[in-house]
C-alpha cells in the first residue's frame, strides 16, 4: 500500500514534464507503472486471501478448542466409568471368592448326603433281601392246605402274614383251636430264626356286633384274639416276649366291604406283622450330615 502511494505522485510528476522526456522513456515508465499496478493488484489479492485464511484459522482454532474441551469432558466421563467398573470388579472378585467358599462347602455337604443316602439304600436293600428270604422260607414250610388259609405278602419292607379266623379260633371266641397249633409253630420258627425283627399281632373283626359276658364289643374281641396268639407264641413256641406286641383294631381296618358273608370272613383275620427293628435306621438318621443353616455367614 505504501509503495502505491509513492508511485502515483511520481508518475504525475513525470506527466507534467513530458515535454522533457522522450517517448521511449515515457513508454518505459508506462510499462513500469503497469507492472507496479499488476503487482499492487496481486498484493491486494494476497492480502485478502490472507485475511480470509486468518478468519478461517480463527474459526478453526475456536472449533479445535471446543473439540479439546469436549475431549476432556469425555475423558473425565471415561475415568469415572473406569472407576465404577473397577469398583464393580473388586466387589465381584470378593463375592466370587466368598461364592467359591460356599460352593465348596455345598459340594462337601452334597457328598456327605450322598454317602448317607447310599448307606440307607444299602441297609434297606439288605432288609428287603431278608424279607424275601423270610417269606420264601415261610411259604415253603406251609402245606398246600395251610396256604389256603394263610396269606403272606411283603408290602413296603414289611412282612404280613394274614390268618383266617376260622383257622385260629372257635366261632365268636378268642380261644385258639387245636388245628392252628401246627401252623403257628411254623410261623414261630421263622420268627425265632430272624431275631432282628419286631412282631406285631393285630386282631381284626367284621361289623357284626358281639354280645358275650366277658366281651363287650369288637374292640375287645380283636384285642383278646391278638393277645391269645401272642401268649401262644411265647409260652408254647418260645418266642421272646420282648419282641411281641398285641393290638386290636376291631372292625375299623377292613380289607373289603362287609356286605357279604365272604367279605365278612376276609375281614375277620389276625395279622402277624414282621418288621425290621428300627434301631439301625435310627442310628443312621442320628448320623445324618447336618446342613449349614446360614452358609452366607460362615
Amino acid at each position: 500500500m505504501k509503495r502505491s502511494n509513492f508511485i502515483l505522485p511520481l508518475l504525475t510528476g513525470c506527466l507534467l514534464f513530458t515535454s522533457c522526456v522522450s517517448k521511449k522513456q515515457f513508454a518505459g515508465l508506462q510499462e513500469n507503472y503497469n507492472k507496479l499496478q499488476t503487482e499492487n493488484t496481486a498484493l491486494k489479492n494476497t492480502y485478502q486471501e490472507a485475511q480470509i485464511q486468518l478468519a478461517e484459522c480463527r474459526t478453526s482454532g475456536k472449533s479445535l478448542e471446543e473439540r479439546i474441551a469436549e475431549a476432556r469432558r469425555n475423558n473425565e466421563e471415561l475415568r469415572a466409568s473406569y472407576a465404577a467398573l473397577q469398583g464393580s470388579l473388586d466387589k465381584s472378585l470378593v463375592q466370587s471368592s466368598q461364592g467359591n467358599i460356599n460352593i465348596a462347602k455345598l459340594v462337601d455337604e452334597i457328598n456327605a448326603s450322598n454317602r448317607f443316602i447310599k448307606q440307607l439304600i444299602q441297609t434297606k436293600s439288605k432288609s428287603d433281601s431278608l424279607n424275601l428270604v423270610l417269606t420264601n422260607n415261610l411259604t415253603r414250610s406251609l402245606s398246600r392246605e395251610e396256604l389256603k388259609e394263610v396269606d403272606v405278602q411283603v408290602l413296603k419292607g414289611v412282612v404280613y402274614i394274614s390268618l383266617a379266623d376260622n383257622m385260629l379260633y372257635k366261632s365268636g371266641s378268642y380261644e385258639i383251636n387245636s388245628r392252628a397249633g401246627e401252623t403257628l409253630s411254623k410261623i414261630a420258627k421263622i420268627i425265632t430264626d430272624y431275631n432282628d425283627y419286631e412282631v406285631l399281632i393285630e386282631g381284626n373283626t367284621d361289623t357284626d356286633p358281639i354280645s358275650r359276658p366277658n366281651i363287650r364289643n369288637n374292640w375287645d374281641l380283636s384285642a383278646l384274639r391278638a393277645s391269645s396268639v401272642v401268649q401262644a407264641l411265647q409260652t408254647k413256641y418260645g418266642v421272646d416276649p420282648k419282641r411281641l406286641t398285641a393290638a386290636g383294631r376291631g372292625e375299623y381296618n377292613p380289607i373289603t366291604d362287609n356286605n357279604s358273608a365272604l367279605g365278612k370272613q376276609r375281614n375277620r383275620r389276625t395279622q402277624i406283622i414282621i418288621t425290621p427293628k428300627l434301631d439301625q435306621f435310627m442310628e443312621l438318621i442320628d448320623k445324618a450330615p447336618e446342613a449349614s443353616e446360614n452358609p452366607d455367614n460362615d
